[in-house]
């Protein structure tokens, strides 16, 4: 019998992930000149909501617990193993848009670490002050013009905009699951990742409770500064297109 494409479980699986990296991760403070485009809020909050309340009675726990138990030094295994899929798909951004220094700093980090660093468990590329640059292909679409469009919240998925919506599908499946043939472990390594980055982040989120009044306003303001930040290399211009 044949599995499920690795597409469609990996995206059940790492839709968590997604939420911990771009919902729960410290961002940037707002920028009062910002435009937002949020058509959809009433929508957007109770999705918000709902995605809270699974970080608070799932993720959180198990994230807590994964803490207690693993060793630092292997956490960080995992997190390089993870990053080292992120620079290869980087690198292929990079080529996308025509960055040919950043794809090749990306190429060589991916090299570097899966041949002398164990298939990416250690991070020699950073040793080699080799730069990270995290391209995506939601900023490969706003790099050839696109414009980011509404705000939007994801159940699980978390906060996205419509073009990084139409980018989601691929930017998920660049991961383990593209050249783990087993499905079985392909959804146990993603699972593995969002608990892991989940528990990297449990300091940063418990001090953004404690401070910010209106969570979704933060997070969402955060979100799209730090996205057209990232689309505009650190230059955005002072109104976003849509």
């Amino acid at each position: 019998m044949k599995y499920p494409s690795r597409s469609g479980l990996k995206s059940l699986v790492c839709a968590s992930l997604v939420l911990v990296l771009q919902g729960c991760a410290s961002t940037p403070a707002p920028s009062g000149n910002a435009q937002v485009n949020d058509p959809i809020e009433g929508f957007n909050r109770t999705m918000f909501g709902f995605n809270e309340k699974v970080d608070e009675n799932v993720l959180k726990p198990v994230a807590t617990g994964y803490k207690n138990v693993v060793p630092s030094p292997a956490r960080t295994g995992v997190t390089n193993f993870h990053n080292n899929f992120e620079d290869a798909w980087s690198a292929v951004n990079s080529l996308f848009q025509l960055k040919f220094e950043h794809a090749a700093s990306d190429t060589m980090r991916v090299l570097v670490n899966t041949t002398l660093g164990f298939g990416g468990l250690l991070d020699w590329g950073s040793e080699m002050r080799l730069q990270r640059y995290n391209e995506d292909f939601g900023q490969t679409l706003g790099y050839w013009g696109m414009g980011e469009g509404a705000y939007v919240v994801w159940p699980l998925l978390g906060p996205s905009t419509a073009r990084d919506s139409v980018a989601l599908p691929l930017d998920l499946t660049a991961g383990p699951g593209l050249v783990i043939e087993s499905t079985a472990i392909s959804i146990s390594a993603a699972a593995l990742n969002v608990v892991n980055t989940r528990a990297n982040l449990l300091d940063t989120t418990a001090l953004l409770d404690d401070i910010v009044l209106d969570k979704y306003i933060f997070v969402r303001d955060g979100f799209l500064q730090r996205r057209r930040s990232q689309v505009y290399d650190g230059n955005p211009p002072d109104a976003p297109k849509n």
